[in-house]
């Protein structure tokens, strides 16, 4: 997969994850670029750890819901991060 088509997965993954997460996570378009980018590694990661393998082609469904996993668990570490730091 490309740099332009990993961008674009991350991109969609990290929507797709503050779409399902619940409540206000804030942020723009380049920190949901960055955090999806980020759970796309992170996925791509867990599925070559549970799996065998990792990121396969774009279209592929496994490659959406490994991005899309990885997303939602860095979307909520950065929550969790961000609210100690905006309470302290």
């Amino acid at each position: 997969m490309g740099i332009i088509a990993f961008l674009l997965l991350g991109l969609i993954a990290g929507a797709i994850a503050k779409a399902i997460i619940p409540g206000r996570q804030g942020g723009g378009l380049l920190l949901t670029l960055l955090l999806g980018v980020v759970g796309a590694f992170l996925g791509g990661w867990i599925g070559s750890l549970v799996f065998g393998g990792g990121l396969g082609d774009f279209f592929d469904l496994r490659t959406w819901l490994l991005s899309i996993l990885g997303a939602i668990i860095v979307l909520l570490i950065f929550g969790l991060v961000r609210g100690r730091r905006s309470r302290v």
